[in-house]
């Protein structure tokens, strides 16, 4: 009994050694209220891969300032990506019991349920794996990018940095890849198709969109009308 006790007193110290080390480990977000970042670890991680597989790569991406990206782009990516962003603190709780009764369910992982702030953590500074220790980190960046930067600046940095396609990263670029304008001036139609295609972005091609990417447009085209 005291070697278990012992056991479970030094595996407690172990856990909080780990928290404590992760906490210390995590990047200072403060910087990005007033300066926009100029790379990502989703960047580093497909310059790798083109880097393995031998091929060349290059990155497309332009910042523009919240003002002059499309209304109809912002409201898109929200109802898709995370309806209740402007009324949550950074991780939807409903959300999270929603994806949790499903993946139970289903027994396997299948619905997740990531805010915008989550997917903004995780592109920044993270990996797209699904461990629990990458998952446990992107928590706590989260909380810090919630707690430091306003909703209007989280959505800016997310629209500018996220990737939209192979090479290409954020709103300005994809808009000038797939429609020839700037994101200033996507319509509501354009605006559904890029918001869409962010489920799996090197796949879908809002250009050239297939049935299935279509058949998202609409949904998201019904998501802003309500």
């Amino acid at each position: 009994m005291r070697r278990l006790r012992r056991g479970l007193i030094a595996l407690a110290a172990l856990a909080f050694g780990y928290v404590c080390y992760v906490y210390l480990t995590l990047p200072d977000v403060r910087p990005l209220v007033r300066t926009n970042p100029t790379a990502t670890a989703f960047m580093t991680l497909r310059q790798q891969e083109a880097r393995d597989a031998g091929r060349k790569f290059a990155i497309r991406q332009q910042w523009v300032p919240y003002a002059r990206i499309s209304p109809h782009l912002k409201r898109a990516v929200v109802v898709t990506e995370d309806a209740a962003f402007f009324d949550h603190d950074g991780i939807d709780l409903d959300e999270v019991k929603a994806s949790f009764e499903r993946n139970w369910e289903d027994g396997r992982f299948t619905r997740g349920a990531s805010t915008i702030t989550q997917q903004l953590a995780k592109n920044l500074y993270l990996s797209p794996t699904r461990n629990p220790m990458r998952k446990f980190r992107e928590l706590l960046i989260t909380r810090r990018l919630e707690a430091s930067l306003s909703k209007r600046r989280i959505l800016e940095i997310y629209l500018n940095m996220i990737e939209w396609g192979d090479g290409i990263f954020g709103c300005e670029a994809a808009s000038r890849a797939y429609f020839g304008k700037r994101a200033s001036d996507l319509t509501r139609e354009e605006a559904a198709l890029l918001a869409g295609a962010i489920i799996n972005p090197r796949t879908h091609n809002p250009g050239r969109p297939t049935t299935r990417l279509l058949r998202r447009q609409q949904i998201v085209l019904r998501r802003m009308g309500a």
